[in-house]
């Protein structure tokens, strides 16, 4: 990720600012802009299909990177609704919700993960964003420790008997 150096209102270089105990980037010239840099919302599915989960690598991700079904919000739309279109848009499949698995802060790409349990039907039709998908049964998915890896890790706490 690159750092934005100059403001998008007026085009000047932003420079340093404490507001409200933070520091934050401000336009140098004073036109009032304030880079507040908050967290983005993204959906994430844990996408149950037949007896498995489907893991899904997007085309600019590492060989061997697989995750779960994410996407942004679109402008007046629900969560629930967001995690159901990245689905049918992502893999043709048709969604229906479970529940909510949780919300995970991801640091590392300024991002609010909302994760969903989802069961999804349908024949799998990779959509233009993904290169491969993979199913696996839910006793042999081990979750990762970054992005949606602990909201993986809470459903499968969760699912178990007893635990």
């Amino acid at each position: 990720m690159t750092e934005t150096k100059y403001c998008p209102q007026c085009g000047n270089l932003l420079g340093s600012a404490d507001i409200a105990g933070r520091q934050r980037l401000v336009c140098s010239a004073g036109c009032g802009y304030v880079l507040w840099d908050n967290p983005i919302p993204v959906v994430a599915g844990i996408v149950e299909y037949g007896d498995s989960v489907i893991l899904v690598r997007n085309k600019d991700w590492p060989e061997k990177f697989f995750g779960l079904v994410t996407g942004f919000l679109e402008k007046k739309e629900k969560p629930e609704e967001a995690i159901l279109r990245e689905l049918q848009e992502e893999l043709g499949l048709v969604g229906e919700i479970v529940g909510f698995v949780g919300n995970y802060a991801f640091f590392q790409n300024n991002q609010i993960i909302l994760a969903y349990h989802v069961h999804a039907r349908g024949e799998i039709q990779l959509g233009e964003e993904l290169s491969a998908y993979k199913l696996i049964r839910p006793d042999n998915l081990r979750p990762w420790p970054f992005g949606t890896g602990p909201a993986v890790k809470d459903w499968l706490v969760r699912r178990k008997p007893g635990s």
